[in-house]
């Protein structure tokens, strides 16, 4: 999708991005899947990097997108903070917001933590 990722922590994931044909759907404004994605994409990043340390990985189990205003070109900008750092769920929101400022669509992702070591799990190769 032709992202810049900016930053990328356990407390912030920001990613930034020029609007071209390809975010378009046919009447001309940025398709909410683009919205979606990148918030899929920026929150899970973060959330990443907060189950890192612990062994784990997270996976999305559920992502809530708003689009509150219509976009045709311009620079955009997400910014991922968490809402929740547990040990076996996280909760992180995301907004994007225009070169002017202006929120254009906002979103949660509720996320899976699990044990990146399959013998950590109990399903151990025999």
């Amino acid at each position: 999708m032709g992202l810049d990722i900016i930053t990328i922590t356990a407390e912030e994931v920001v990613i930034e991005w020029t609007v071209d044909d390809r975010h378009l759907q046919p009447f001309g404004i940025v398709h909410g899947g683009v919205h979606s994605g990148v918030v899929e994409t920026s929150c899970s990043l973060g959330a990443a990097m907060a189950a890192a340390p612990r062994g784990q990985i997270v996976m999305g189990i559920e992502n809530h997108t708003s689009f509150l205003r219509a976009v045709r070109g311009g620079r955009l900008r997400a910014t991922a903070k968490p809402l929740h750092v547990g040990q076996r769920a996280q909760l992180w929101e995301a907004n994007i917001t225009d070169d002017q400022h202006r929120l254009i669509a906002t979103g949660r992702v509720r996320l899976f933590c699990q044990d990146s070591d399959p013998a950590s799990r109990g399903n151990k190769a025999g």
